[in-house]
């Protein structure tokens, strides 16, 4: 990942609704779930969803396909593991004690 599509990616969490659709999807697992079924959990109008749903797509944090009629959202997870690791890596500088937190081992 470059400064670039970490920013991108960072702006697609930056927004409440947003966060909340990507954990949403984290939670789903690699099945995802359809776009009706995310605007529900989230408490969002489809349309509202929608608009969401196509930064985080954008941000390829979140992918989307199409399975008979209904389009289905699901977390990238490898994208995901690289945007972690370019933040750990780039931005914390590696740093030890951030590092122990994110794998559990360390107080925060």
């Amino acid at each position: 990942m470059n400064e670039t599509e970490a920013l991108v990616a960072f702006a697609a969490l930056s927004n409440v609704t947003r966060l909340r659709i990507f954990r949403d999807l984290v939670r789903a697992g690699p099945n995802g779930r359809n776009a009706g079924d995310v605007a529900a959990g989230v408490g969002a109008s489809p349309s509202r969803a929608s608009f969401h749903l196509a930064a985080l797509t954008k941000s390829k944090l979140v992918s989307s396909s199409q399975s008979a009629r209904e389009v289905i959202y699901r977390a990238e997870f490898d994208n995901i593991g690289a945007f972690v690791q370019y933040f750990l890596e780039d931005c914390c500088a590696n740093d030890a004690g951030v590092r122990a937190c994110c794998v559990g081992g360390g107080k925060c």
